[in-house]
């Protein structure tokens, strides 16, 4: 069992930048793929973004060039880096880790919000 408690989230402005941080309660370094997923009043969660254990990353087409996400695996921590926030940037934020049994860990979200 992983537990994972995000941190960071709040009001911005547009244009703005947040870091989100991830804790996990123990290693992530066995974990395969740590990512930030999202959810918008009234939409459907979505990805945006994962790093695998190899150091491969994905990210969703909207948050190319302006999100950026980083692992830190000797303190069990993800961080999503968010630049030139946008007003449909404004979601909950959620942590998730993937293990390769298909085996999947969720925090319990923070809020975004990005005012125009």
């Amino acid at each position: 069992q992983v537990q994972l408690v995000e941190s960071g989230g709040g009001l911005v402005q547009a244009g703005g930048s947040l870091r989100l941080s991830c804790a996990a309660s123990r290693s992530i370094f066995s974990i395969n793929v740590m990512g930030w997923y999202r959810q918008a009043p009234g939409k459907q969660r979505e990805l945006v973004a994962i790093k695998t254990s190899g150091g491969s990353t994905n990210y969703a087409d909207s948050v190319k060039g302006r999100f950026t996400i980083s692992r830190d695996n000797t303190k069990n921590t993800v961080y999503l880096q968010m630049n030139s926030l946008k007003p449909e940037d404004t979601a909950v934020y959620y942590c998730n880790a993937a293990r390769s049994n298909g085996v999947n860990y969720w925090g319990k979200g923070t809020l975004i919000t990005v005012s125009s």
